[in-house]
């Protein structure tokens, strides 16, 4: 097969998850997270967004209302990334985690951004994260990108917004 590479503006454009109770995930991506509901699909099914987009997340229940979560040794979606704008819009949703008591379930510099690690309510893996400019991206002698997971600096983020 002839080599081929996806056009550079190419982006994933939304993500479509089967959930077990619209409300429970309603309540976390809107209530919690600040998405905006743009359309519900009767009792099983609701398209969010940020930012009048048509849509960036699907949820449904078409084949799991009432199910179980995955497993975690299961193939499958390891997490959905949300990518905020800035570092203070991590800060700040850090910030909502932290006021609603919601646990996070990791957290990591990974030099060309900084993520937060939770579970929605049937335990989908979600990273919210921003990237940091592409001229502070690590690389090493060579000039190659080298990312890392080393330990947020939780301290510095909540610093944005105090």
């Amino acid at each position: 097969m002839k080599a081929y590479s996806i056009p550079s503006a190419t982006r994933i454009g939304h993500v479509h998850l089967k959930v077990s109770d619209l409300e429970k995930s309603l309540d976390f991506y809107c209530g919690l997270l600040g998405f905006e509901l743009v359309m519900r699909f009767g009792k099983e099914a609701a398209f969010i967004s940020a930012g009048g987009y048509h849509h960036h997340i699907g949820l449904n229940t078409w084949q799991s209302k009432g199910g179980k979560p995955a497993p975690k040794n299961a193939a499958g979606l390891f997490h959905t990334a949300i990518l905020y704008p800035t570092r203070q819009d991590l800060a700040r949703i850090f910030q909502r985690l932290l006021d609603a008591n919601y646990p996070l379930t990791g957290a990591a510099d990974h030099g060309v951004s900084e993520a937060l690690y939770l579970d929605d309510p049937d335990e989908n893996g979600v990273e919210l994260y921003w990237d940091r400019p592409k001229d502070l991206w690590p690389k090493d002698e060579n000039g190659e990108l080298t990312m890392y997971t080393r330990r947020l600096d939780f301290e510095g983020l909540l610093k944005e917004i105090r």
